[in-house]
């Protein structure tokens, strides 16, 4: 039994969800965000709530179970709060500024990263070493995040490069003398 599937999702007041054509549409205050429904789960919408439950006992439905619920719940979560990655960079001479619908990036490279900012996504540079990535799809703010932070991962010896706030960079001890 999945303990995150077997609780129900709830509706906030000024959300609506609907379930057609095996998709499922939810709206709110930010935006709408649709979801492919799986054939192995049954979904239903009684009153202000989504409830996600395996169609048969096969070992697929039940895995499938857990995360189908969890992707509901960031669907209602995205149309309401929003979802928001934060990214640091340390080093000498690195720094990032938005511009538009662009993201420039100096990271020591002899060329400036120019990144393209995908549709729906906020990027704000309050200063040059934080990056806020926001959007109402959480999988595509996550996915930015990581882009960005792939031209430079925070090496372990100095802790130079881009990483999410609040990651712990492993640091290693430097060559013995």
């Amino acid at each position: 039994m999945s303990r995150i599937g077997k609780k129900p999702v709830a509706i906030p007041s000024g959300v609506t969800a609907d379930i057609a054509d095996g998709t499922l549409t939810v709206k709110g205050p930010k935006g709408t965000l649709s979801l492919g429904l799986s054939d192995l789960i049954d979904y239903k919408i009684e009153g202000e709530e989504i409830s996600v439950k395996p169609a048969n006992d096969t070992k697929q439905a039940r895995s499938y179970w857990g995360m189908q619920r969890t992707l509901v719940s960031n669907l209602v979560e995205g149309v309401t709060d929003g979802f928001t990655k934060v990214l640091e960079i340390s080093g000498v001479g690195y720094r990032a500024n938005a511009q538009g619908k662009t993201l420039k990036l100096q990271l020591g490279y002899s060329h400036d990263v120019d990144l393209a900012v995908p549709e729906g996504l906020e990027v704000k540079t309050p200063d040059q070493t934080t990056v806020e990535i926001s959007g109402i799809d959480k999988q595509a703010v996550g996915q930015f995040a990581a882009e960005i932070r792939r031209w430079r991962k925070p090496e372990p010896y100095k802790g130079k490069g881009i990483k999410y706030r609040g990651e712990y960079i492993f640091r290693k001890e430097g060559k013995k003398k």
